[in-house]
């Protein structure tokens, strides 16, 4: 195959690459395909249309074998991405969320500065047809956006993950970005995130605080929003866990999440 050397060495790797509700078997295979030209190994798949294992991602990754072998498969976003301390969003719209957005260039520093130190990522890409939802977005922490031309900057699945990946695999050389420092408590991931909002956003309920159920959906995506952006501790979302339960008594069914 062009472009296939087995004598070389197959780099794999980097962060997670995560497709919420694919569409076709052929975008996936394609989007392995760009993973693999980037080193990139981390598949996961949340709800594929056409099901999965899917014969036409095969015929389309053309030869990416390995990544579509080890893909794994989720029955939603929030458990695909559960594991993961930085959530990146690919999306080309403006959500009028208050998110921290990058490019894919400044994305790929981060990600190599933040594996350096233990801490896994992972990109979210949407449906081909609809893109990300707003909910899902909200498990993110920064917005990852393209810059295109502004009149038509519609990009299929695998050339937005090729983006992505070719930035990620030419960083290799660069100097790590920024990272935040935690002190002896390591950064949440989004499992704890997630629950800490299952709790906070239940207590709101029952408090009596949501007074207008038709604005709930959004209260909940701004408050999630804030908690992303202060890139909370695992000992920080104990202590708000022990704040929540100091307020309304312990959750029913729940254990001690005092801190």
């Amino acid at each position: 195959m062009a472009g296939t050397d087995h004598k070389k060495p197959l780099l794999s790797g980097g962060p997670a690459i995560i497709l919420v509700e694919p569409q076709l078997g052929e975008n996936i295979g394609t989007a392995a395909r760009a993973m693999l030209n980037c080193g990139l190994g981390d598949l996961r798949l949340v709800k594929p249309r056409d099901g999965w294992p899917n014969p036409k991602a095969v015929a389309a990754a053309s030869g990416a074998d390995t990544v579509l072998d080890a893909a794994r498969l989720y029955p939603d976003l929030r458990e695909a991405v559960a594991d993961l301390r930085h959530v990146y969003a690919s999306t080309a719209r403006d959500r009028y969320m208050v998110k921290r957005a990058v490019t894919p260039r400044l994305a790929a520093g981060e990600i190599r500065a933040h594996l350096a130190v233990g801490e896994p990522c992972g990109v979210i890409f949407g449906p081909e047809r609809t893109g990300l939802v707003n909910a899902d977005i909200t498990l993110a922490d920064t917005v990852l956006s393209v810059p295109m031309n502004p009149g038509f900057s519609s990009l299929n699945l695998a050339q937005a993950v090729l983006i992505v990946g070719y930035e990620w695999f030419i960083a290799r050389e660069e100097p790590p970005a920024e990272t935040l420092h935690t002190g002896h408590s390591r950064p949440a991931t989004k499992e704890e995130l997630v629950r800490f909002f299952d709790h906070f956003e239940e207590a709101l309920v029952d408090s009596g605080f949501i007074r207008h159920p038709d604005k709930r959906p959004s209260l909940f995506r701004n408050l999630r929003n804030f908690f992303q952006r202060a890139y909370p501790t695992e000992q920080e979302l104990r202590t708000l866990h022990g704040v929540v339960t100091s307020f309304m008594g312990p959750r029913k069914g729940a254990g001690d999440d005092a801190a």
